[in-house]
């Protein structure tokens, strides 16, 4: 009983960074651009669907790289084009212009590569499986778990030791006196906003193997990346990761021993959370 408890914690390990991946991305274009990003979603899954069209040519690692790298140039034409343009209207305004390029990706997705479900195979080298407490537990998962983690580290270095991560913190402070100190903060904000595009894409890729491959596919995970946000804090990474982690544990077990109400769960632990601490988790220090 208690090998397949901690089985069902690893399932839950995954989906989490699974989640994480995406969601981080959110709280970095919120931290610089304040914006609630509903496109998010469909990055994901543009995301998977390049990483299954270049894997089935040129092999799975190959379809994630392109991937990480289309969804970043599309995040930083994304904020040429719309964050930038906009960053003093109306939050509104901005809400309902991504929403709207939400549904102009889906159909583009829909035209491309039509409305039947897909699948992007396990790469060969990790095909396997690993004997964990007694249990086969497939390698596959077990490296999504390791690219969330390596994510979170490597985010967390990124921003504390790198200079442009200074300028990063800064930027989401006070955008106006890290500009007067000559920081161009429109050159940073694209790069966020890129990183947080790639990021999307890279979830999307290593999340098709498990998932089915639709032009629906973002729209579950965005509303849950939302709820690890909005739990963790308003553009605090610390916070979404643990979060992401704790949102992973109660989706699986709750599929597992109460599917009928699984779906619910996330939301009531978000407003438990808020009744609590309606700043999040961890606020919204990075």
């Amino acid at each position: 009983m208690l090998i397949q408890v901690l089985i069902q914690v690893l399932n839950g390990l995954v989906y989490g960074g699974l989640i994480y991946v995406m969601a981080v991305g959110l709280v970095l274009i919120f931290g610089l651009r304040r914006v609630v990003n509903f496109a998010h979603g469909s990055l994901f899954m543009m995301g998977a669907y390049i990483g299954f069209s270049v894997a089935s040519v040129f092999g799975f690692w190959i379809g994630l790289l392109t991937s990480v790298v289309v969804l970043a140039m599309l995040g930083a034409l994304l904020d040429r084009a719309v964050f930038r343009p906009l960053q003093r209207e109306d939050p509104k305004v901005t809400l309902l212009v991504t929403f709207g390029l939400l549904l102009v990706l889906e159909d583009l997705a829909q035209t491309v590569w039509g409305k039947d479900f897909h699948s992007l195979a396990v790469p060969e080298s990790l095909s396997g499986t690993v004997s964990l407490f007694g249990e086969d537990f497939p390698a596959y998962r077990l490296m999504v778990i390791a690219v969330a983690a390596a994510v979170a580290f490597g985010l967390s270095q990124w921003l504390r030791r790198s200079r442009i991560g200074l300028f990063v913190r800064a930027s989401s402070i006070d955008p106006v006196t890290t500009a007067m100190q000559g920081v161009n903060t429109d050159r940073v904000s694209m790069t966020v906003v890129a990183i947080g595009a790639a990021l999307a894409g890279l979830s999307g890729t290593i999340a098709a193997p498990l998932l089915a491959i639709s032009p629906a596919m973002g729209g579950f995970i965005l509303i849950e990346s939302f709820i690890v946000v909005v739990i963790g804090g308003l553009g605090s990474f610390s916070g979404a990761f643990i979060a992401a982690l704790v949102i992973g544990q109660v989706h699986n077990f709750g599929v597992i021993y109460v599917p009928w109400a699984a779906t619910m769960f996330p939301f009531l632990l978000m407003v438990a959370v808020l009744i609590w601490r309606p700043t999040g988790i961890a606020g919204s220090h990075v």
